[in-house]
Formats: C-alpha cells, structure tokens, sequence
C-alpha cells in the first residue's frame, strides 16, 4: 500500500469499482486492468489531457473511450470508465487507480516493506527479512530492495509511515550523542 493520501472522490470510486469487482470474482483482474490504464495516462500524456479538456463534448469523449476501450477491456472496466464520463470525473481516473490498488492490496492482505541494506542481501537473507516483517504485522510483506553503502551494515525497513532504522550507522549515531550528552555533564 502506498502512502500518498488520496482524496475522498478517488477512495469513492475506487471502493465502488472493488465492490463491483469482487461481486463479480475479478477482484485481481480489475486492479491490473486499472493499472494498465494508469500507465496508459503515463505514457499518454495528450490522451490524459484530451480527456479532462472541457472543450471536449460530452458525447465526442464517449465515442471515443467507446472506440478505444470497447471490447479491449472488461465490461467492467469500460462501464466504469462511461459512469466517470458521466459525473466529469476522468481526470482523476489515474488517482481511483491508485487508491484501487490500495485498497486491492490491504484486502489481500498485503503490505508494501521497503528494505535498505549496505550491500544486496541473498535471496535467503531476503526471504527471512520478508518472514519477520510478515509475521510482526500479520500481512504478507511485499519487498523491495534498495541498496546504500553508506549506513555501513545493518538494515532500515520502511512500512508506510513507520521507519526502523537498525543500521550501524544509526549505532554510531547514537552512541557519539550518548558520548557527548555523557561529556558534557562530566564537564560541568
């Protein structure tokens, strides 16, 4: 789950759409249909304006998501596109993808773990990482790895908001404030 805060018109659609999909059993099918469609506003920058351009008539925009869309995607999918037509909603259409795949994701009970490490960890190493994480928060951690010599050993593990920071270079950190907060009261 990301932890970008999506606005309440987002999380709405993106709730309806799940509901809808979970009905129907294609919960899993829904979410990469919506993330082929965010990416599509990634890579189509003038389709995505073309979209939210008030100029655009109604009816022009549904002929052509029904050009584009029809038969390509889920009935689903492209029935849910022409309802966010209707209510002039398409220019948030990438934000209801992201706050779908969030709420996909903490339904299947995962959680997004970012780990840092001074040098790559081995797979097993990785595994047992994703073991503890999994465990302690009772979800299915979803890794991904990153690598910064500079915190010397140890690791930092990111969920959400929370950060542990079991690095060396935190220690070392810690222990000079422990050593200077020490020396100042000596010194008085």
């Amino acid at each position: 789950m990301s932890t970008t805060q999506h606005s309440p018109v987002a999380v709405t659609y993106a709730r309806s759409l799940l509901e809808l999909a979970n009905e129907r059993g294609q919960s899993t099918e829904t979410g990469q249909e919506m993330a082929a469609l965010r990416q599509l506003f990634v890579d189509q920058p003038v389709f995505r304006q073309y979209l939210a351009d008030p100029a655009v008539g109604r009816v022009e925009r549904s002929a052509a998501l029904e050009k584009i869309f029809k038969g390509r995607v889920s009935e689903l999918i492209y029935n849910f596109v022409q309802v966010m037509d209707r209510h002039g909603r398409l220019q948030i259409l990438d934000q209801v993808g992201a706050a779908f795949a969030d709420l996909l994701e903490a339904q299947l009970g995962n959680v997004q773990v970012s780990v840092t490490t001074a040098q790559k960890l081995t797979p097993d190493q990785l595994q047992q990482v994703r073991q503890r994480v999994g465990q302690a928060l009772g979800k299915n951690a979803i890794m991904t790895e990153s690598i910064d010599d500079s915190i010397i050993g140890g690791l930092i593990v990111k969920v959400a908001d929370r950060v542990v920071d079991a690095s060396v270079r935190q220690q070392l950190k810690a222990m000079r404030a422990s050593l200077l907060s020490g020396r100042a009261r000596v010194g008085r």
